[in-house]
């Protein structure tokens, strides 16, 4: 649901900058007060897991679209909603400016899109009134459905609502939105069941991990925190670098709804401001579409896969130490 410059007018792109900009600013505040530096590898290689996974595109039967992980409830279902959401914004520049994968005037749009209405109405509110009372399978299988599916829908709602006060004529709101909505119902469905599949795993490794966790008589899980975010890194390199070349080639959903709609998954539009954001993308997109500039291939996907995952990683790590967000403080070492 990567929206691309031209669907935003810039006075709207520009809004939704404020808007997700002061979500971030509010979520350093609160990672910071937290104080929680053992989280750092897990926002890296969690980062990278949702990186990873987004780079595959499931198909919906019967209906010619695909779809992909937005992965803000997963995050913030480990990681809290505040350190999720700027793992997710990691996540996001990363695609952005590297792989040309959303536009750079619709960044704040897609921050909040993809990652606010995950991280802090899934995790916030689903996902911890869920795991009040104790957290199990079946609970976790419950709360990730629903938040995938809920949080997706009001992303794809508000795709539809910037368009609008865009003025995009081409995407008339009443027919757009009567398009995206079930189409990224479907997809959400999906991506609550994969969500959960994540999470269950975790809480059978190392529960400890789940944000919301209370001890309860539980043994400490099976394997400890260091192994468990092992296993999950080797996962999104092996997700990354392997099982994307096996995506679906179909649109995804916003690209299946634009073309239901008007004819076309790709829309113009002209202006100064669009120009300069092209250009600065030309520039950064040192891998665009997820594959090397001289053309497709398997080889330039499954390295862009590795390499994206890796620098999320490195992007995530670095500006946690950069913006201060953790203090040093004396624990003891986990067993391994």
């Amino acid at each position: 649901m990567h929206m691309a410059d031209a669907l935003l007018a810039p006075a709207v792109a520009g809004t939704m900058y404020l808007c997700s900009g002061a979500a971030t600013g509010y979520s350093i505040k609160k990672v910071r007060a937290l104080n929680e530096p053992e989280k750092i590898p897990v926002m890296g290689v969690m980062g990278a897991f949702v990186f990873a996974a987004q780079m595959i595109n499931f198909t919906i039967p019967g209906t010619g679209s695909s779809g992909h992980l937005c992965g803000g409830m997963l995050l913030s279902a480990i990681l809290g909603p505040e350190a999720g959401f700027l793992t997710m914004i990691g996540v996001l520049l990363i695609q952005c400016l590297l792989f040309a994968d959303g536009g750079i005037l619709a960044l704040g749009a897609n921050v909040w899109n993809m990652a606010f209405y995950g991280c802090f109405l899934g995790g916030m509110v689903i996902w911890s009134r869920m795991m009040k009372k104790g957290m199990s399978k079946r609970k976790i299988m419950a709360a990730s459905v629903i938040g995938c599916i809920l949080t997706l829908q009001l992303g794809a709602l508000s795709v539809s609502l910037e368009t609008l006060a865009s003025g995009v004529t081409e995407l008339p709101f009443g027919i757009f939105v009567g398009v995206m909505q079930p189409i990224h119902l479907a997809i959400g469905l999906v991506e609550g069941l994969i969500t959960a599949a994540v999470l269950i795993f975790i809480y059978e490794a190392r529960p400890k991990m789940l944000w919301r966790y209370e001890p309860s008589g539980q043994t400490e899980g099976k394997f400890s925190q260091r192994k468990t975010v092992g296993i999950l890194a080797v996962t999104a390199l092996v997700i990354g670098g392997l099982f994307s070349l096996a995506a679906s080639a179909l649109p995804d959903g916003l690209e299946w709804s634009m073309e239901k709609v008007s004819g076309s998954t790709e829309l113009t539009a002209a202006g100064e401001a669009y120009e300069t954001a092209a250009k600065i993308q030309e520039t950064t997109a040192l891998l665009p579409d997820y594959g090397f500039k001289t053309g497709e291939s398997a080889a330039g996907t499954s390295f862009s896969g590795i390499i994206g995952a890796v620098v999320v990683i490195g992007l995530c790590v670095l500006c946690c130490y950069g913006l201060k967000l953790f203090k040093r403080k004396k624990q003891k070492e986990e067993a391994v």
